[in-house]
Parts: C-alpha cells; sequence; structure tokens
C-alpha cells in the first residue's frame, strides 16, 4: 500500500542536514512538505516585522528547492493542529516527521499535537535539526542543568565529533497532486510600505545564501575572527544568525565545514568562532531548562531592582531611534533598524546604555529586538538581554557598565561605524567623534554641527546614571540578603 509521509516544516526550512526529512524519506511513496502559518500559536512570542520579511524570502527559497528536485512546498494557514488533520483526511498519510523547538511556547503546542495526532493514529516522530546536543544531554555531574556557560561548553566540546551532518537528497517523491498550495503572498509577510530596502540590499534568505556565507566565512574569514569580531566597522563576523535561526542551515554542517577546512575545531584559529556556537547552545539549554527566563529574571533578587519611572516613555523612544545623543549607542539602533541586525559588541553597548545608564527594563529591549531583528531567536535574545541586564545565567555583573565612548574610543577608533551610520557627524575628527558635546564650539560650527539641533545633545549624563545604577544594585543586593 502506498506511502504518505507528511514533513511539517518550521524553522528548518533547508534540505542539507534535515533528520525530519530523512526519517520521512524512509519508506515514503509521496512526501508532503508542509508549512502552516500560525501565528496566533506563537503568542506572545508571533515573530516581529523583521522576522515576517525574512521568512517570506526563506519559504520562497525551500519551495524553490523542492521543486528542483521533483517537489514542492505545502503552504497552508489556521490553526496547526486542524490544518494537519484536514492535510491527513486529503491525502491519507499515515506518518508525519518535524523537528523540535525548544522555546517553551512551542514546546507546549508539539506535545498537544504530537498526542492529539498519535491519538488519531498517525505514526509521528520529532527529530533534532537545530541544536549539536539536546537539552537534557548536556547535564552536570549532579544530572542538574549548566548555569555557566565554560563547564557546560567544556562538557560540549568533548563531543563534537559525535555530531555530523546529514547530506541533502539528490531527489524527492513527488507530492500529491489534488492539494492546492496556499499562494505565499496571501500570508502578508512583507511590509505594505517599503520600509525594508536596507534588509534587502544586507540580505539573501535561504539555504543556498545561507551555505555561501558559511563556506566563505570558515574559508577567508574565521581565521581573523578572534581580533575582528569585536570592531563594528569590519566584516568580522560571520553574519550567520538569521540563517541558523530560520534552520536554512545547521550548526552541524558549520562545525563540519570548519573541520574540513582547519581540522581541530578546539584549536587555534577557529575555536573563538567554534565557541560562539557553543554560546547559541547554551542559550538553548537555558531556555528549555529555565522558560520563564523570556520574561522574568533568572537571578530571582532583581525582581526588586527598581527601574526608572519618570520619563522612561521618551528615554525608551530616543533609544529605540537612535536619538539618545550618544553616538555608538546611535549608530548601533539606526544600523538594526535600517538592516535588521546589529553588531553583538554594539549590542552589548546599547543593552548596557539602556538597563544601566537609562535604568528601563530589559524586557522593553528585548522587546524591541524581537520586533526589529531578523534573527530574532528567542533563546538567544533571552539570553543576551539577562546577560547585560546582569540578571542572568553567567551574566555580566551588575556593576559592569559599559561606558559607550570608551567602546567607542576602543573598538571604532577611527569612528567608521559611527561616521557611517550618524552621517551627520561625519566632519567631527577622531577625538570627538565619541563624544561630540565635549569639542569646542568652533569645530562644532566648522562642522555644521548644533548639538540639540542637528545631534541631540546626551539625554543623560553617563557619570550620573552610572552612578544612579550603582545605587539601584544596592536594592538587589539587599534583597539577597
Amino acid at each position: 500500500m502506498p506511502s504518505t509521509v507528511i514533513l511539517w516544516l518550521r524553522r528548518d526550512l533547508r534540505l542539507d542536514d534535515n533528520p525530519a526529512l530523512q526519517a520521512a524519506l524512509h519508506g515514503c511513496d509521496t512526501l508532503l512538505p508542509v508549512y502552516v502559518h500560525d501565528p496566533d500559536s506563537d503568542a506572545p512570542w508571533a515573530p516581529g516585522a523583521a522576522s515576517r520579511w525574512w521568512l517570506h524570502g526563506s519559504l520562497t527559497s525551500m519551495d524553490r528547492a523542492l521543486r528542483t528536485l521533483g517537489s514542492r512546498l505545502l503552504i497552508a494557514r489556521g490553526e496547526s493542529l486542524a490544518e494537519l488533520r484536514r492535510i491527513v483526511a486529503a491525502t491519507g498519510a499515515t506518518r508525519i516527521h518535524w523537528n523540535r523547538l525548544y522555546d517553551p511556547t512551542s514546546r507546549k503546542r508539539d506535545g498537544q499535537i504530537k498526542q492529539a495526532l498519535r491519538t488519531d493514529g498517525l505514526r509521528v516522530e520529532s527529530h533534532n535539526a537545530s541544536l549539536l546536543f539536546e537539552p537534557w544531554e548536556i547535564a552536570t555531574g549532579n544530572g542538574e542543568p549548566y548555569r555557566v556557560f565554560t563547564a557546560f561548553w567544556r562538557r560540549c566540546a568533548a563531543r563534537l565529533s559525535e555530531v555530523p551532518p546529514l547530506r541533502a537528497p539528490a531527489a524527492l517523491p513527488p507530492p500529491p497532486d489534488s492539494l492546492d498550495a496556499l499562494p505565499l503572498e496571501r500570508l502578508g509577510l512583507l511590509p505594505t510600505i517599503p520600509w525594508d530596502a536596507g534588509m534587502r540590499e544586507a540580505w539573501t534568505p535561504g539555504e543556498t545564501a545561507a551555505l555561501e556565507q558559511a563556506r566563505a566565512f570558515v574559508h577567508d574569514r574565521i581565521q581573523g575572527y578572534a581580533n575582528e569580531r569585536d570592531l563594528p566597522a569590519q566584516a568580522g563576523t560571520s553574519a550567520l544568525s538569521p540563517h541558523l535561526h530560520f534552520g536554512e542551515i545547521g550548526p552541524r554542517r558549520i562545525l563540519a565545514m570548519v573541520r574540513e577546512q582547519w581540522g581541530d575545531p578546539s584549536a587555534d584559529p577557529v575555536e573563538p568562532f567554534v565557541r560562539e556556537i557553543g554560546w547559541r547552545e547554551f542559550a538553548h539549554h537555558l531556555i528549555y531548562h529555565y522558560p520563564h527566563t523570556t520574561d522574568e529574571p533568572l537571578d530571582r533578587r532583581f525582581a526588586a531592582l527598581p527601574w526608572r519611572e519618570d520619563d522612561a516613555d521618551r528615554m525608551l523612544r530616543a533609544w529605540q531611534r537612535g536619538a539618545t545623543g550618544i553616538p555608538l549607542v546611535d549608530a548601533g539602533m539606526r544600523q538594526l533598524w535600517h538592516t535588521g541586525w546589529m553588531h553583538n559588541r554594539v549590542r552589548m553597548v546599547v543593552a548596557s546604555f539602556l538597563t544601566k545608564n537609562l535604568r528601563l527594563p530589559w524586557q522593553a529591549g528585548a522587546r524591541w529586538f524581537w520586533d526589529t531583528l531578523v534573527d530574532a531567536d528567542l533563546a538567544a535574545n533571552s539570553l543576551g538581554w539577562q546577560w547585560s541586564a546582569g540578571c542572568g545565567a553567567d551574566a555580566a555583573p551588575y556593576f559592569r557598565i559599559f561606558n559607550p565612548v570608551l567602546q567607542g574610543e576602543r573598538f571604532d577608533k577611527t569612528g567608521t561605524y559611527v561616521r557611517r551610520w550618524c552621517p551627520e557627524l561625519a566632519r567631527l575628527p577622531d577625538k570627538y567623534i565619541h563624544q561630540p558635546w565635549t569639542a569646542p564650539s568652533a569645530l562644532l560650527d566648522h562642522a555644521g554641527i548644533r548639538i540639540g539641533r542637528d545631534y541631540p545633545a546626551p539625554i543623560v549624563d553617563l557619570k550620573a546614571s552610572r552612578e544612579a545604577a550603582l545605587a539601584a544594585y544596592e536594592v538587589v543586593k539587599s534583597a539577597g540578603r
């Protein structure tokens, strides 16, 4: 009897190293790759505007890839379980395969769907496509989840040889002829007004672009990663994060590329980059074991932290718009708005500025990043913001407050990054590019800048706001006694 199998695709939009796809092909006569658009089931973390833009391109790429192998992508819209049941009824499918997601909402939904479909009599299996190791596979000697990265990654690094990737299939069984796919445009993922020009210029979603970008980075630039990753004006990072989030490439494939080109992934010069893959693993480890950390601090003492109350809305809007009067912060926020991405060093600076100098809740920053980042990954976003705020696992101490002027002078010495994203400051000399409010009046006049008119005055005094943040931290320390 012919076997029809459904491959339920979500954030695993690739053919290479796709365990659910490989499992679905066993004994399969008819394969039906399905994407169900169900943003309501992701609430309260439905994809933001930048993520929706990327998803449109990623689905387009996936459908194109499937068609080259004799298949196609069926797009549906509605409640996931209801749509899967509808497709099962229409095709007589007997098996469904998908790759696991690890955020709290997806885990709950997928567990309910798996139970319901098995009750219907279907064979349902889920797989690991997005991580090197399952979150429950890595534990301390006492069987507890890790909360310190170094120990976590030491345990993972000893097992890296255990995770070879799977090859993409050379051909696929045909899909059923009787089902019509919903046109991708009907999902309304693209903006109705063309604010996405910068993202279209900066990015190409899809598996083909992901593999090409990974190969180029591993071959040409990984050896300089340790020295160049902190320099926002240079292309020193891999910029693979959105491709990883949407599953257009998996960490096993990246690791295999590193090993093929450089040998031992724990050796110089590649270890610093491979360790960043470890941070991604750690983020998913934490969100699996501590699901409340999407909204609440892992360190419970920080629930007592007194955030700013006066003028908070104005401060937040200035930060979001890149109008704080602090050049490195403003440059980062403008890069984010224009391209849907921000350099990691600058992410730490803008997050420290929001949570410590402005004393605004890290959750507000996480929400803004969620809507504006093309690589908005709930695990990484939560880890990063709690790290910056000092309340998460392995976090920077709350009293470690990045000085954005010193950070700019260290990592953007010639002001190239600031001049690109804050062009109104372009004529300032390097000495003043990161603190224009200190420049002599004559020099500002010569550069055509009036502070408060052409570029904002700083919305807070960096020294005074640092002292206020440290005073607030005393409340946190008291709460732990």
